[in-house]
């Protein structure tokens, strides 16, 4: 996996059926990492705050996230531009699927460029090597559910700010405090109320209030 930025340098193109061959399996490796293994640090990258960012899978068999380059005419064919602005409008898991099939779409260009020049028996062997292995979707489908944890925005607006009520004490939502959100009732609460700090958000990956955790325990 690599960070959001400008991607590596790439290697010397593939032209041989072999080589092209090796660069799609890496590549494909890479995207199927990001959308399963790697969802969450994926999903969490993917900030639709950001500028339009393309999901490329790289020579190495790694994950990167960036935008575009900034060129007329590309020296790849490009994936699909803006993932990031789907993401909070969609379930993860259909998100998901839906950069599968781009990506697949993706792949396929990239190797068909490399492969512009082979004759009609390389194109053809090429085209039976890649069809031998599962689609990035076909792979996403069949791994392991992958649950996200969807991001969870305090209010910005100050129409909602001011609906906005502590699920403890009732009291408003200020800027300068502390909040977090239950992932059960789906209520906001002052960090204060709750006894949680910043700090120790950090490595929650699931909120249950005390009045959730509380029930939760009650029915066990």
């Amino acid at each position: 996996m690599t960070s959001i930025g400008s991607p590596p340098p790439s290697p010397p193109p593939p032209s041989t059926v072999e080589d092209i061959f090796e660069d799609y399996k890496a590549r494909r490796s890479g995207v199927v990492q990001a959308l399963t293994s790697n969802a969450d640090a994926f999903f969490e990258q993917c900030d639709p705050a950001m500028e339009n960012l393309c999901l490329y899978g790289l020579p190495g068999g790694s994950w990167h996230l960036s935008e575009p380059p900034l060129r007329v005419m590309p020296q790849l064919p490009e994936p699909t531009l803006g993932i990031n602005f789907a993401r909070d409008g969609m379930e993860p898991k259909d998100w998901l699927a839906l950069i599968a099939v781009h990506t697949d779409c993706w792949l396929l260009s990239v190797a068909f460029y490399y492969g512009a020049s082979l004759n009609h028996n390389g194109r053809e062997r090429l085209f039976s090597l890649i069809n031998d292995l599962p689609t990035v979707f076909e792979a996403y489908k069949q791994a392991p559910p992958v649950k996200v944890k969807p991001t969870r925005k305090r209010p910005t607006d100050d129409d909602e700010q001011s609906e906005t009520l502590c699920g403890s004490c009732g009291g408003n939502y200020y800027d300068d405090e502390f909040w977090i959100f239950c992932d059960v009732c789906e209520k906001w609460y002052h960090g204060s109320c709750v006894s949680v700090t910043p700090e120790k958000a950090e490595s929650i990956k699931q909120y249950e209030c005390p009045s959730c955790s509380l029930k939760k325990s009650r029915l066990n």
